[in-house]
């Protein structure tokens, strides 16, 4: 039987009954031009900013002008960015991909991530996702920087790599934590796995996360990364949390 665009659209018409879609932002059914305000009100981050950690500016301070906290305390990885702000507009659309099993927006985010992060992504050699200790992986059935990480990939130069990092001790939730906790909960949590150490050797790694919110995980993984033998080691994550935070000491 020839399968005809009338065909077509009668089974998706047919799929939209059973499983009506849904906004990402919302979880509404109503969808189209109610989606497409609402993310018209998401914060997208781009340029003019930090020129390391990518914390945004609200005038051009120049290529290279940097945040407080980076003037006085350079971060662990070289240079990090990320898509969008994470405030109460993006919240749900980060935790439904995050915790609801909400993966259909994977492109839409990958194309957001390669957008900021074009200067982090020049000249890279691996995406490496920031890993999920076994238990919660076997919990939330996927790591999302993995998925993210390979949309990215899809769509940009850098290979992905699931095989270099591993967090081999498990840590509990970062969320609720002070800048300071969030750094000890995560010390010494991440190692490379003994295979990649070869490929790591002057290697240009890009971390891939979800959210940054102190930096501290990202932090971490950088640490062991150059530890290892990476030359150069930058961060991209989804969204970020954009707020004052207190001068590094």
């Amino acid at each position: 039987m020839q399968i005809t665009p009338h065909i077509m659209d009668i089974a998706r018409r047919t799929v939209d009954i059973i499983l009506p879609p849904q906004s990402l932002l919302t979880g509404s059914l109503e969808a189209g031009a109610i989606e497409s305000d609402i993310w018209g009100e998401v914060t997208f981050l781009d340029e003019p900013c930090c020129y390391i950690c990518g914390f945004p500016f609200e005038f051009d301070e120049g290529s290279f002008a940097l945040c407080g906290r980076c003037s006085i305390k350079k971060p662990a990885y070289d240079m990090g960015r990320a898509g969008f702000k994470y405030d109460d507009i993006s919240r749900s659309l980060v935790l439904g991909f995050k915790h609801g099993g909400r993966t259909e927006g994977l492109k839409i985010f990958a194309a957001h991530m390669r957008r900021a992060g074009r200067t982090v992504l020049k000249d890279a050699d691996y995406l490496v996702p920031v890993p999920l200790h076994l238990t919660r992986r076997v919990k939330r059935r996927y790591n999302q920087s993995a998925l993210l990480a390979r949309a990215l990939s899809k769509i940009s130069a850098p290979a992905f790599d699931p095989d270099i990092l591993m967090r081999h001790r498990a840590t509990s939730s970062q969320g609720g934590r002070s800048a300071a906790s969030r750094r000890r909960n995560v010390q010494g949590a991440f190692s490379v796995r003994e295979p990649a150490l070869p490929r790591l050797k002057d290697a240009n790694i890009v971390l891939i996360d979800d959210v940054m919110t102190t930096g501290a995980t990202l932090e971490a993984c950088a640490r062991t990364l150059k530890r290892a033998g990476a030359a150069k080691v930058c961060a991209l994550t989804l969204a970020r949390v954009v707020k004052a935070a207190p001068l590094p000491t």
